[in-house]
């Protein structure tokens, strides 16, 4: 039996918000502030990375990117851990990426993430550290990128 394909539509609503501070007379006069909508959902403000004359107190595209694949790779562990079984206490990540910069473009050459994770009992703790695989094979962005994502996970059990 050949499995059905189903897809799934997501948009975002992207608005330049910086013009009142200067049109693009020229590269270093206009501002690099937007908005980013989601229907039904708040509003997020964004801004260029400083190393691009952002603004460093707003987030910018490549934090965004470094959090959907961190914020991807926790929903489907969380998911797994529960079909699984395995109580999971606590889940924080403090996930990293790299982009290069040759001849006025950039892209991506790795992302890192790195999980810790707390579960409820000693006796899960290996397979909660094997689920990080599963997670990272089944995280629908990172399936998306053209880049390294790594995963160095470090799971303790409450008690231990």
């Amino acid at each position: 039996m050949i499995a059905r394909e189903r897809t799934h539509a997501y948009a975002a609503n992207v608005t330049w918000s910086g013009p009142g501070a200067g049109s693009t007379t020229t590269y270093a006069g206009y501002s690099r502030e937007y908005t980013v909508a989601f229907e039904g959902k708040a509003a997020l403000a964004g801004s260029a990375d400083p190393a691009f004359r952002g603004d460093a107190s707003l987030v910018n595209p490549e934090e965004m990117l470094v959090a959907a694949l961190a914020s991807c790779h926790m929903l489907a562990y969380l998911a797994l851990c529960a079909r699984n079984g395995i109580e999971v206490l606590s889940y924080s990540d403090r996930a990293t990426g790299t982009m290069a910069e040759r001849g006025g473009a950039g892209r991506f050459v790795s992302v890192r993430l790195a999980p810790v994770v707390r579960v409820a009992r000693a006796a899960d703790r290996d397979n909660a550290l094997a689920l990080h695989a599963q997670a990272h094979a089944s995280c629908f962005i990172a399936n998306s990128v053209n880049f390294p994502v790594e995963h160095r996970a470090d799971v303790t059990a409450a008690g231990a």
